[in-house]
């Protein structure tokens, strides 16, 4: 038996932030992690990702770059080539976040930890006693009981497909599956994205939802609304061939489910030790992410509160000031900024404009919809959107949208701001910088 301060479960985002902030306000602290430390978002998940879509991308630039006077020659695209480049960067971080938690006094272990009881942990055979434990085990894909299922992949495995695949069908119409299409097609792949509701990015901004929805297909990804697969089959030559709720068939190299994930408690033993659990297996907490047991807390994904690496850091720093730097504080979640890196990217801080209407007296929208000055010159038929939602009474901005290149990087900007509580009136004062697209924000002064 070792005894600690604080043992962590989880070597992703909020783990690390939690077990190396404890550790610095004197805490004697241990990790514990059953695969690789970094987490989802640095193994397998936003770290990776936005390598392909940085690698996708490269296809359109180089048609793009003839109408500004370039002669690109392009000799093909080597799958492999950007999966070990991939694999390279991804274990230079894994080794990165372990040096940051030996720097910082943490024990770094290596195995499958569970609870056994209220304060003490077994992983491997160790016992640990804690006076603290902390959950951080994130989120895990989660496929539907399909006939076939089985001959599909989740988001874990795409990052080590061996041999890039002539054709995909990704099914989902969240964050992943659409940018996995976005990745998909851009790498010159013949791309299907299939989803069962009426529209993509369900929650987001209706503006924002269907003018992607335009752009994506504009690019030659086929979409397929209002669809799903009843079941998949494996052909002798090795390809799956798929049966669709509407009754059409289709036959493809590679089935990419994006349909969402789930707390990823398995093997934890929570429900034994008493942990409260929500419907969908998530761990529930009170805003200082402390669960119905005083020992116990958790953070990140395996709460499901807001599924954000940013968030899950942020919440593991809150947690490790509140319960050992003798500063309470709790995880601020309002007016939490968000990108898809889908093509063209979306981004995003707020309300939009249907829950904005469900939440204000009376809300104004500001939008522009036009073409980049670099397509002036292409003929990329890519248009970007930008829209404001201001609660009309008080004049704040409560939601801020875009859909277009570097939307990301514009809308960390405008987020500081909208959490400041800038009005319509600051942005109107502004002056943009001339020529970008972010100075749209600054300019729009016709409501819609």
């Amino acid at each position: 038996m070792q005894d600690y301060d604080l043992v962590v479960i989880g070597g992703g985002s909020g783990g690390v932030r939690a077990a190396r902030i404890a550790s610095t306000h004197g805490a004697k602290v241990a990790i514990c992690e059953e695969y690789r430390y970094g987490g989802t978002c640095v193994i397998r998940g936003c770290v990776p990702k936005k390598l392909m879509v940085y690698a996708s991308q490269f296809h359109e630039e180089f048609v793009d770059s003839e109408s500004f006077g370039w002669s690109s020659k392009v000799e093909g695209f080597n799958w492999q080539t950007l999966i070990e480049n991939k694999d390279t960067e991804i274990d230079r971080l894994n080794k990165i976040y372990e040096n940051l938690l030996d720097n910082a006094g943490v024990e770094i272990l290596y195995g499958t930890a569970s609870l056994v009881d209220a304060n003490t942990i077994s992983i491997n055979d160790q016992t640990l006693s804690a006076k603290t434990i902390l959950v951080a085990t994130g989120g895990t894909p989660f496929l539907p009981e399909i006939s076939g299922i089985e001959h599909a992949i989740s988001s874990n495995e795409v990052f080590h497909l061996e041999q890039q695949p002539a054709s995909a069908l990704v099914v989902g119409g969240g964050y992943i599956a659409v940018e996995f299409a976005g990745i998909f097609n851009g790498l010159g792949i013949e791309t299907s994205l299939i989803y069962r509701g009426p529209q993509i990015l369900r929650g987001f901004d209706s503006s924002v939802s269907n003018h992607l929805s335009g752009e994506i297909q504009k690019k030659g990804i086929n979409l397929m609304l209002n669809n799903n697969i009843s079941s998949i089959e494996l052909t002798d030559q090795g390809k799956k061939k798929v049966l669709l709720s509407d009754g059409t068939q289709m036959t493809v190299d590679c089935i990419l489910y994006a349909t969402g994930r789930k707390p990823n408690i398995e093997g934890l033993n929570l429900e034994s030790v008493g942990v409260e659990l929500g419907r969908k297996g998530e761990i529930k907490v009170d805003e200082y992410s402390k669960t119905n047991i005083d020992s116990i807390y958790a953070v990140g994904d395996v709460t499901d509160r807001i599924a954000l690496t940013p968030v899950a850091t942020m919440e593991g720093h809150a947690f490790a000031d509140t319960v050992f730097g003798g500063n309470t504080r709790i995880a601020d979640h309002s007016n939490v900024a968000s990108a898809v890196f889908s093509q063209p990217p979306v981004a995003s801080v707020g309300l939009g404009e249907e829950d904005a209407r469900e939440k204000f007296k009376s809300v104004d929208t500001y939008s522009s919809e036009f073409k980049i000055l670099k397509h002036t010159l292409t003929e990329n038929t890519e248009r970007t959107l930008m829209k404001l939602i201001v609660d009309a009474d008080s004049d704040l901005v409560i939601g801020a949208h875009m859909v277009g290149h570097d939307a990301a990087e514009i809308m960390q900007g405008i987020a500081i701001a909208i959490k400041a509580g800038a009005k319509k009136s600051d942005f109107d004062a502004t002056v943009g910088i001339h020529p970008s697209s972010a100075e749209e924000f600054c300019t729009m002064r016709t409501k819609d």
